[in-house]
């Protein structure tokens, strides 16, 4: 017998059905919102302002595991001076993993 059958055969189910049935979806939903969309907006927002406010001469960690000093900062690339030859590397912001540099505000 197959679902509608079933479903027609009971008479529909009441209000209270469908409240018990929708409860637990809910409850998973705010669940997600809470303990995992909403931290991770925060930190994306902390992210984002930490590249903006990036400075030349702070010491920065790359996503791919680079650490430089920045030597030019444009509005969407920095410029980092790595290695002992200091060689210049040009990254996309986004890139920028870590500021490694403490500013007294």
């Amino acid at each position: 017998m197959n679902f509608a059958a079933l479903f027609a055969s009971s008479g529909g189910a009441s209000a209270g059905d469908l409240l018990v049935t929708f409860i637990p979806l809910a409850l998973i939903l705010v669940f997600f919102y809470f303990f995992i969309i909403r931290p991770q907006r925060k930190q994306d927002k902390k992210d984002a302002q930490m590249r903006n406010e990036l400075e030349i001469g702070d010491e920065v960690i790359t996503n791919g595991g680079i650490v430089g000093i920045v030597f030019s900062v444009k509005d969407d690339t920095v410029v980092i001076e790595t290695g002992g030859d200091r060689s210049k590397i040009r990254v996309m912001k986004w890139a920028i993993a870590k500021n490694l540099t403490v500013h007294d505000d």
